[in-house]
């Protein structure tokens, strides 16, 4: 056993900040969606959420970690979420990134943040809420269900209905996509933020163990 030297610590003995703090910042690059909702007046929302993935691809299932406000309040995301059941997910290029982040400011209800942004609002094929047409991609969901995880937390999955790709980052033949051309950007701690162009060539999968298969 080598000397490397380790600190240790009960997840449920440490502050929920400090928690935050080492769990974001270890868990990293995390992509941002950019989420559309639209509330019961007809308001359009747009919130950047970086508690997102991909679960699942049959179904394809994305999910959401959506916090409440401090004062335990339901962010308008999640309301809207939950009231029209809707959500379009749209991934953040390097070039969104300005409008992303007046996205994040936090705003009344009233206030259409995605005509705050300057961003430009499409209408999604089989859902209310609008995509962007900024997004090199984008994923209208309808929500599964929600997971009440704690007082300040709500995990949201969405069942993906339509996929939209611009056109120059999808091989539609090979459906392979095209990253490169993509410019995401990712969330990293605090205010950090990564840049996700910096891909490894696919290498060929290592040789066999002897004596039997790697798994």
């Amino acid at each position: 056993m080598d000397d490397t030297l380790w600190r240790s610590f009960e997840h449920d003995a440490v502050d929920p900040r400090d928690r935050y703090k080492m769990m974001s910042g270890a868990i990293v690059p995390r992509p941002i969606a950019l989420v559309t909702t639209v509330a019961e007046d007809g308001t359009l929302n747009a919130a950047p959420i970086s508690f997102f993935n991909c679960l699942s691809a049959d179904p394809g299932i994305l999910a959401l970690g959506v916090e409440t406000r401090d004062d335990g309040s339901i962010k308008d995301t999640g309301t809207n979420i939950r009231l029209a059941g809707e959500f379009c997910v749209n991934m953040v290029s390097e070039a969104m990134f300005e409008a992303m982040r007046i996205c994040a400011q936090p705003e009344a209800p009233e206030v259409d943040e995605i005509a705050l942004s300057g961003l430009t609002p499409v209408p999604s094929t089989s859902i209310a809420p609008p995509r962007l047409a900024e997004a090199p991609a984008a994923f209208e969901c309808k929500r599964h269900v929600t997971l009440e995880i704690s007082a300040s937390r709500q995990i949201v999955l969405g069942r993906v209905t339509w996929m939209h790709y611009r056109e120059d980052v999808i091989d539609a033949e090979k459906s392979y996509i095209r990253q490169e051309r993509m410019n995401l950007v990712g969330r990293m701690s605090g205010p950090s933020y990564v840049r996700l162009n910096d891909i490894f060539t696919e290498l060929p999968d290592p040789a066999p163990a002897p004596g039997g298969p790697r798994r």
